[in-house]
């Protein structure tokens, strides 16, 4: 499968570049995989297509203030995104603005990039003695103070204060995540507690994003692409609610494909009593692992029913899981309708409803 057939374009006034004021006034495309049907409501209008018995997952990692703006000793500009922690001041990071070399940033602390191939940099970090005094060794508990939101290159603008806010969905836990699920930033307080009325099970698992879920595809054939791995954990409530839900033919709808990735990658083996009752025979294994599974047209899908996405970039790993879901022809059907009725493109734009 060529990553050409993944390829469209956008108008780029139709690439979000800020949040709406509110999250759930966002638009949501409502496509019916069997019968191709396209609705076009708003995403507080969720609740008429979720059921009592559902059970509706989401990811409830926390995006921490990775990326850091320094100098180099020669007055430069740099720019450092976290990724991934190595060790205890050493990450894995995205380096603008230097190869190699020393980078200063705030409060005495000088950031040591050394490459770890053409896109990829080791960052080792080292902190002024009063950092150590003030038991703050660790750079991760100066982030906050020196960070700001790692906003995807697209979004032609600094990140704002309000970013932090924006850029986190409201029931964000666990910190570890480098950018957004950003199917989840549509919902509100209210909006889920509209849902669980409802009867919906809702349920949060955690998956940390990280340069896995936006490491560019450059490979001619998608099938030999490798994907990062991302660490997840699924707790046993949550396990058991999906489980009961699958033995019982409901259905679980996944809020983005961070969340479809854990659930499908921890599925076991079908359970033969219940495939021969008729209900799927498939759970999932509660615990912590990491995922570098990657979905693509002609994925079975085992554990996920619907799904809850944005609109995302031609070529990226999230479109294709989200064609592998509605079918390809279909997604792009559904992107060019999208485009013609003004729908806003990638994290901070409008959401899709596929069942």
């Amino acid at each position: 499968m060529k990553l050409s057939d993944f390829d469209y374009s956008v108008p780029e006034n139709q690439i979000a570049q800020q949040p709406l004021n509110e999250r759930d006034a966002s638009r949501l495309f409502v496509l019916d995989r069997k019968t191709e049907k396209a609705v076009h409501r708003l995403f507080r209008d969720i609740t008429d297509y979720l059921c009592t018995g559902d059970v509706l997952v989401l990811n409830n990692t926390k995006v921490i203030p990775a990326r850091l703006t320094g100098y180099k000793p020669s007055g430069g500009k740099a720019e450092i995104t976290l990724l991934k922690e190595l060790k205890l001041n050493s990450w894995e990071a995205l380096v603008k603005g230097v190869h190699e070399g020393r980078v200063i940033l705030e409060c005495g602390i000088v950031a040591q990039v050394s490459r770890l191939n053409g896109t990829l940099a080791r960052v080792d970090f080292e902190l002024p003695s009063s950092q150590a005094e003030n038991k703050q060794a660790d750079i991760k508990g100066l982030l906050n103070d020196l960070g700001v939101m790692p906003l995807p290159l697209y979004i032609k603008r600094e990140a704002a204060k309000a970013d932090s806010k924006q850029y986190q969905t409201v029931y964000a836990e666990r910190d570890g995540a480098v950018a957004a699920p950003t199917a989840g930033l549509h919902f509100t307080d209210n909006l889920l507690s509209a849902i669980k009325d409802k009867g919906i099970n809702v349920q949060t698992i955690t998956l940390h994003v990280g340069y896995g879920t936006f490491k560019p595809v450059k490979v001619r054939d998608i099938r030999d692409h490798k994907m990062e791995a991302e660490y997840y954990e699924i707790s046993e409530t949550a396990a058991s609610a999906v489980n009961t839900a699958k033995a019982e033919g409901r259905r679980v709808i996944a809020v983005g494909t961070t969340v479809t990735r854990a659930l499908e990658t921890s599925a076991n083996h079908p359970i033969p009593s219940l495939v021969r009752r008729g209900k799927g025979g498939v759970k999932i294994t509660p615990g912590q692992n990491k995922t570098s599974i990657f979905i693509y047209p002609g994925y079975e899908f085992r554990i996920v029913d619907g799904l809850i996405t944005n609109f995302h970039l031609p070529g990226s790993t999230p479109m294709m899981l989200a064609a592998a879901f509605s079918g390809l022809s279909l997604l792009k059907k559904a992107y060019s309708i999208a485009q013609v009725e003004g729908y806003r493109f990638y994290s901070y734009g409008d959401a899709m409803l596929m069942f």
